[in-house]
């Protein structure tokens, strides 16, 4: 049986394995062992109808059902973006539930990925993670023709597309900080092509708040990158009163250090940003953002993928998940 195979390889219970592989709770294993389940369900090629329990041999053709390859397109692994971790997860998810099997995960960043990019040509399909460069897309192209893409925003590629529009959520979260009586607000994220700062920049416009550039802070949306570049705008003498980060592992950093220097400030800095990541609801305090249904968009990627691999369609489709605010801890009125 699969799950006792797992449950082997692992050194975890069957029904550990089984909970973590139906998704029962993010917090039946820890993350590292969720890892070792998730690869060893790869490696054998693991598919949940019992009719199809069949170990995954060295011989592709001898083994059953649907090969697909993933490309992450913007990080080289990860371990570094929680988003993009709990995303490809619920991919996973997603495929393990169709009998789909992932042929090979290649991470655009890494110097080495045209080499392994050539392998996805033997799968049915691709779907790619993350903003994509229409270079890359085109090399994925000319070896796949069956893609579908995650991104924030619509690309305008000649490919199926599943979004959440991230001018939407940015307009979205700084909407409330606005409705706060917050006028003073700071941004710390990317802002080269970058959709949340478009739409960090559009709501001070619409509400006629001039946009102080000492205030904009570009990072590569790490934690280490949005520390580094909120301690900077604590030494600007022009006060904000919040700050609207483009991520959530950047705004947990900005609450880890307005925790330490607390006592110290004289007003509560109100802190929000986009995705709802399962570490925002454990900060301090709780974190209020944007949630980015990232369940729905892998589910509805796979959809798209599965039914283009079938030939059930063949215009471009392009499927946009709406955002919503998560009123947590984070934000303050100002007074």
């Amino acid at each position: 049986m699969s799950l006792k195979k797992i449950a082997e390889m692992t050194g975890v219970s069957p029904s550990t394995v089984s909970r973590v592989l139906n998704n029962v709770s993010s917090t039946c294993a820890s993350k590292e062992v969720q890892d070792k389940i998730f690869q060893a369900a790869r490696e054998i090629g693991y598919r949940p109808n019992e009719n199809a329990r069949k170990l995954k041999t060295n011989a592709k053709d001898e083994a059953s059902g649907r090969h697909i390859s993933i490309v992450l397109a913007r990080i080289k692994s990860l371990d570094d973006d929680p988003f993009f971790y709990e995303l490809f997860r619920n991919l996973e998810i997603s495929l393990f539930e169709t009998q789909t099997i992932i042929d090979h995960v290649v991470y655009a960043e890494e110097k080495s990925s045209r080499h392994y990019l050539k392998d996805i040509s033997a799968s049915q399909g691709v779907i790619i993670l993350g903003r994509c460069s229409e270079t890359l897309l085109n090399q994925i192209l000319s070896l796949n023709n069956n893609v579908v893409g995650i991104w924030r925003n619509s690309m305008n590629f000649n490919v199926d597309e599943v979004v959440c529009d991230g001018k939407k959520a940015a307009e979205i979260a700084m909407n409330h900080l606005i409705s706060l009586g917050h006028k003073n607000i700071a941004y710390i994220g990317d802002c080269s092509y970058e959709s949340r700062y478009i739409g960090y920049c559009n709501s001070l416009i619409h509400h006629n708040i001039p946009i102080n550039y000492e205030w904009i802070k570009q990072t590569d949306q790490t934690g280490e990158s949005g520390r580094s570049a909120f301690y900077e705008l604590l030494e600007n003498p022009n006060r904000f009163t919040a700050v609207f980060c483009a991520n959530d592992v950047t705004a947990i950093s900005v609450l880890q250090i307005l925790k330490k220097i607390g006592r110290k400030m004289k007003q509560k800095i109100s802190v929000i940003s986009i995705d709802n990541i399962e570490e925002s609801e454990n900060a301090s305090p709780f974190l209020t953002t944007i949630h980015i249904p990232r369940k729905e968009m892998a589910h509805m990627a796979v959809t798209l993928l599965l039914d283009r691999i079938s030939k059930q369609h063949s215009e471009i489709v392009r499927i946009e998940f709406p955002c919503r605010m998560i009123c947590r801890e984070s934000c303050y009125p100002n007074k």
